[in-house]
């Protein structure tokens, strides 16, 4: 009997490490992909989730290896997201003015209430709605999978706002690069309008080039305070949500109170990386190991998603994106310009 509980225990643990290998090399392969050309702009983690699908569209995903496949979508979830507070530092944001912090509060406040109203217009699934406006709005894919665990959305949905955020975004980076070439706009002012209306980082980075270094460094600068806009908002949308489906009868313990503390690990790392401590090759040694931990949730997406759930999000749910991206835009255009 002791030898038949051994031989399961080992098995059950061979199978955990099976599903979390499988992610790695997912997220790795994602990232080699990452590196060419067209793919770098689509960024890593939503390679990842096509990548997951892909294989278990061809290959079958075995029953047993879904605790580790779990793991990944949930716990390196976390880590990663915390880990990630190591690419803002917030004396660039506080020395840049309240100017800009102005413009991403405007921005991140307008986007998620004009995209949560076409949501309810659209009659869309409230819970994607409010994944793609904070992707949308804040800071793509990472706004996304950080907030999903607070308002329990679906991995479908998760896995269909990061897909349709990317393409956005992607479209987004051709688009503004050739606008920088066809209107009359000073490297200033389109580094604030790229780091103000793109969606994720990689798409910021890729559009401000046009504009040298003036617009490169301001981009970057004005997406940095969307991403620490990602704190307050988290807050504030997990609370709602716990409030709307609270129960009579339960009870309040830590799991239930609605504090995503892995927000607050975000912010802990964000205040380290600020005071200038850590040696700027940790720094990217851990941002480096926060994407990787990242790509691995997004590819564990890709090998859980039930593609039935994809049909009740429908097209009415991608033209919440894609109306929420034109209307930033033409929102970003009118701060530049009054800025």
């Amino acid at each position: 009997m002791g030898e038949k509980n051994n031989y399961l225990k080992h098995k059950i643990a061979n199978d955990f490490v099976r599903g979390i290998l499988l992610t790695l090399v997912l997220a790795i392969l994602a990232g080699s992909i990452a590196k060419l050309p067209f793919f770098s702009v689509m960024g890593v983690m939503i390679i990842s989730i096509f990548l997951g699908i892909l294989w278990k569209s061809i290959m079958t995903v075995s029953l047993e290896s879904t605790s580790g496949i779990t793991f990944s979508t949930k716990k390196l979830l976390r880590l990663g997201i915390i880990l990630m507070g190591l690419r803002l530092d917030l004396d660039q944001i506080i020395e840049a003015g309240t100017s800009i912090l102005y413009i991403d509060v405007i921005v991140v406040v307008f986007t998620i209430l004009i995209m949560i109203l076409l949501g309810k217009a659209l009659k869309v699934d409230q819970t994607f709605t409010t994944l793609i406006a904070a992707g949308t709005a804040i800071c793509g894919a990472a706004a996304i999978v950080a907030i999903a665990p607070l308002i329990k959305a679906k991995k479908e949905y998760v896995a269909i706002a990061v897909a349709s955020i990317s393409v956005l975004g992607t479209i987004g980076t051709i688009f503004y690069s050739v606008m920088y070439a066809i209107i009359d706009l000073d490297s200033y002012s389109y580094g604030v309008l790229v780091g103000a209306t793109l969606h994720e980082l990689a798409h910021v980075v890729a559009a401000a080039v046009p504009g040298g270094d003036v617009s490169s460094e301001m981009a970057i600068l004005v997406k940095m305070g969307r991403v620490a806009l990602l704190i307050p908002v988290a807050i504030v949308i997990g609370s709602i949500f716990a409030y709307k489906n609270r129960s009579v009868n339960k009870k309040l313990s830590i799991k239930t109170l609605p504090v995503p503390w892995f927000i607050f690990g975000f912010l802990g790392m964000s205040l380290l990386n600020s005071t200038g401590i850590l040696p700027d090759n940790l720094v990217e040694f851990l941002i480096s190991i926060s994407v990787l931990l990242l790509s691995m949730a997004m590819a564990g997406l890709g090998l859980s998603i039930n593609f039935g759930e994809f049909k009740k999000v429908g097209v009415k749910g991608i033209l919440v994106g894609v109306i929420g991206s034109i209307l930033l835009l033409l929102l970003g255009v009118l701060l530049v310009f009054v800025y």
